[in-house]
């Protein structure tokens, strides 16, 4: 940034002598209890330079910091907007990034990366050039006019000034704050679809590529994001350039969904924000339930929201979770009506719990997600699905993953589908449980017992009695597993069964089968049911 000055900075306060300069830049690089130790020692004509210096410091801190200091505290601040300054902030040190942040409406996302941040970008940086995209080209002039505005207003004080020959709504150049020569930063805005041409970008932001429900149910219009978002976007940065898409979720394969799902997923910075956290591992460290902004929208408020707008809204704008319609065996209701949270479960007695796997096939994790799916029943005949941890992972991987969810659940069982390599699939298991063994994982725990499954039945003829068994009431999901859920409700007979779906089948098949394992103690030789009704 360049040194930022207040307009009655009295220039001849500042020494010129090496040891001020060399005491502020010191300063610069104290702790901040040490800097309020040096101001309360330092000299009044001093502790007024120093004061200068914090303000300057202040502005450079963050764009949160800098939008408080220039609207006097009026700007909106939150911790979940502080995770987009700490984005912003390692982009302005030279970090290449690629980040995706998923959060609701109404909470401040496009006022703070797609305004007041590029505004501190660009002041940090003002030789660098910014895109910003949204789903219309007159979203995104509004954003471009408001930083251009802006640095009209608060170039003095942050060191920013306009072109005169490039001042745009859509595109504008800087310029040197003293000479008025062109500089080499600026910013161009476009709608998704639109040209990106000209200069490329040290920074693309991506605010809301999507409208509105018509455009996310499009096959056609997410088809021109995508080409959109392959073939102008990312052919326009320069080496090294960073990108940030910040987007409420429409639908499964929405922009976010398609990043999700793309080759390069890892590459991506996450950012998954809900209104109201359902997962133990928030970014924010929130604890299940609690509400993003309770400052401004508290549960009971979320809650009028959730009324007003369905599940199917609640679920994709509000949850980041988009739910797809459903298909022809279950439906939402049979899932959504009988769900109990974490807590509730506390007071449920499980007589069987088992993990049931039913792994990808290959040989690494470029195959199929392999399904990983946890379940327990009560004596009275109640299912209810604990976990699902499915994800991409090959045999050096699921074996051990669910080795793992049978310790976290104290499963009794671990159920494989056999039919693709036999006993291979057995041997997985048995060889991950001695590697966690050896590594004193399993705590001496008993193995759980390993139940071969040969899904010879059509894939209809397993789904439909643990469909019915939903349609019952029976079947109580835990928590949220918006993946899993997804599957069901969009599965279709004559389709190939998804491998969350196939894994969730197996475990209640078996908790469900009659032959199996009885729910009463002393079942297993070795009383590993002891304990439980």
């Amino acid at each position: 940034m360049t040194t930022a000055t207040r307009p009655d900075l009295d220039a001849g306060v500042v020494s010129d002598s090496e040891d001020t300069l060399r005491l502020i830049a010191a300063y610069r690089r104290m702790p901040r209890a040490e800097r309020r130790r040096v101001a309360r020692r330092a000299s009044p004509e001093l502790r007024t330079v120093l004061a200068e210096v914090e303000y300057a410091m202040a502005l450079e801190r963050s764009p949160g910091s800098m939008a408080a200091i220039l609207t006097d505290g009026r700007e909106m601040q939150a911790a979940h907007l502080a995770l987009i300054d700490q984005l912003f902030q390692r982009m302005a040190r030279g970090e290449q990034i690629k980040a995706l942040i998923t959060m609701p409406p109404r909470h401040g996302k496009s006022r703070r990366a797609a305004r007041w941040a590029p505004l501190w970008y660009l002041a940090r940086h003002p030789d660098h050039r910014i895109m910003v995209a949204s789903y219309g080209a007159d979203l995104a002039e509004e954003h471009s006019r408001w930083i251009r505005d802006a640095i009209v207003t608060y170039g003095p004080r942050i060191g920013l000034a306009l072109h005169a020959g490039s001042k745009a709504a859509g595109r504008f150049d800087l310029a040197d704050p003293v000479t008025g020569d062109r500089l080499e930063g600026g910013l161009v805005a476009a709608g998704v679809g639109g040209g990106l041409t000209g200069k490329g970008a040290h920074l693309a932001i991506v605010d809301d590529p999507i409208k509105d429900a018509a455009d996310a149910e499009s096959p056609t219009m997410r088809r021109r994001l995508w080409e959109w978002w392959t073939s102008v976007l990312n052919t326009r940065l320069e080496p090294g350039g960073s990108i940030l898409c910040i987007q409420t979720r429409w639908h499964e394969q929405d922009l976010a969904g398609r990043l999700l799902e793309g080759e390069d997923a890892d590459d991506w910075i996450k950012l998954d924000l809900p209104a109201i956290c359902d997962s133990a591992d928030d970014p924010l460290g929130r604890p299940v339930g609690a509400a993003l902004w309770p400052a401004r929208f508290g549960r009971r408020t979320l809650e009028k929201f959730r009324r007003a707008v369905g599940e199917r809204v609640w679920w994709s704008l509000y949850q980041q979770k988009p739910r797809p319609l459903e298909g022809g065996v279950w439906k939402w209701p049979w899932i959504t009506d009988h769900r109990v949270t974490p807590i509730a479960l506390r007071g449920v007695d499980l007589s069987r719990i088992v993990v049931a796997v039913d792994h990808a096939g290959g040989a690494d994790d470029l195959n199929d997600e392999a399904g990983l799916v946890a379940a327990g029943r009560t004596a009275d005949g109640h299912f209810y699905v604990v976990a699902d941890k499915s994800k991409r992972m090959g045999a050096d991987v699921w074996g051990h993953e669910a080795c793992r969810l049978a310790l976290e659940v104290d499963a009794d069982a671990i159920v494989v589908e056999a039919n693709f390599g036999g006993d291979m699939v057995k041997q997985t298991v048995v060889q991950a449980w001695k590697e966690l063994a050896e590594r004193g994982e399993t705590r001496g725990r008993l193995m759980p017992a390993i139940i071969e499954v040969h899904a010879k039945q059509g894939k209809r003829l397993r789904a439909e009695p643990i469909a019915q068994l939903y349609s019952q009431g029976l079947v109580h999901h835990v928590g949220e597993h918006p993946r899993l859920e997804g599957q069901l409700v969009t599965w279709i007979p004559g389709m190939d069964s998804p491998d969350r779906m196939d894994a969730a089948v197996h475990a209640l098949t078996e908790l469900a089968d009659p032959a199996a394992v009885p729910s009463t103690t002393g079942s297993y030789a070795d009383r590993r049911l002891t304990g439980r009704r």
